[in-house]
């Protein structure tokens, strides 16, 4: 196949794109930069300008899309709200209408999205039929899928991926754990019994794939491994995999002073038990579906 990614220098978009190109797949770059002189499988596009290399989209047989602004590299206020809405919404709708309006558009479309759009939902078990929730998080992801619309009324076959907690030691959460755990230092979240829907990294490429290649795959797919668990769970076993103890609870008052209470309540406090059955029902296959064996091998490799 010949697939184009956006987001590719990200810490997703660059293990998709090994992964891609180690299975015999062309890759194409979307990148803001102008392309270097020479340089080839490169095509420029600017969603803020609402600008993009349509002509360099034409026979393309996918597209993966993944670009939008970190939601957890600043505190929110009313211009990083706008910013993490737009960089998904305004872009992913900029990318559709150029696919819709080609002679010869990709025939898939892996579009991210996000376990945020069932919002805080305590013990509830979701699936692809769960309702969205409510909420900044969950309203931003509802307008996220709205916006691949012109590509499924294309005929492109879209899977809106609602991806969960990236485990990875180089970038996302786990990166920003690490220090504290490792010092000792670590400790449960609120309450705790808030629900984490996790995916490692090393499966996150492979369910990209998957939804490529599966042809009976579109509409939501929930890219979460099949065992969520507490927030005293995942401290209980990150602890361990790193042989250190973890004391020191982090109540919630205190996040809602660091960070503010609607991304403390949103990011950090919120319980979504999420669950991928989609990708079990078309066979997808987890190299990590337990949390523990999960974070052993990405400690290791680190």
């Amino acid at each position: 196949m010949r697939v184009a990614i956006t987001g590719s220098t990200g810490l997703v978009g660059t293990e998709v794109a090994t992964v891609l190109s180690s299975a015999g797949h062309e890759v194409v770059r979307l990148v803001r930069r102008a392309p270097a002189p020479g340089e080839k499988a490169v095509l420029r596009w600017d969603p803020e300008k609402g600008k993009v290399d349509a002509a360099g989209l034409e026979g393309l047989d996918a597209v993966v899309h993944l670009a939008g602004e970190n939601i957890a590299s600043g505190r929110w206020n009313a211009a990083r709200k706008a910013a993490i809405r737009d960089s998904r919404v305004n872009g992913t709708r900029l990318l559709c209408e150029a696919l819709a309006g080609l002679a010869r558009p990709p025939k898939t479309l892996v579009c991210a999205s996000a376990i945020g759009i069932y919002g805080d939902r305590g013990e509830e078990p979701l699936t692809e039929e769960s309702p969205p929730g409510t909420g900044f998080l969950a309203g931003v992801c509802r307008e996220w899928e709205t916006a691949s619309g012109p590509a499924a009324r294309k005929g492109i076959r879209v899977v809106a991926l609602r991806i969960g907690v990236v485990l990875s030691p180089n970038g996302g959460a786990l990166s920003r754990m690490l220090p504290l755990f490792r010092s000792g230092l670590g400790g449960v979240i609120g309450g705790g019994r808030q629900f984490v829907s996790w995916v490692a990294l090393d499966d996150l490429p492979l369910i990209i794939l998957h939804a490529l290649q599966c042809v009976d795959l579109s509409g939501p797919v929930n890219a979460v491994a099949p065992r969520p668990v507490t927030n005293r769970e995942f401290t209980e076993a990150l602890g361990k995999a790193l042989s250190r103890p973890t004391p020191l609870p982090v109540p919630a008052f205190a996040l809602r002073l660091a960070v503010g209470r609607e991304m403390a309540d949103a990011l950090l406090l919120a319980s979504a038990r999420v669950l991928p059955r989609r990708l079990e029902e078309t066979g997808y296959r987890f190299r990590f579906p337990e949390l523990g064996p999960a974070l052993r091998h990405l400690l290791i490799v680190a």
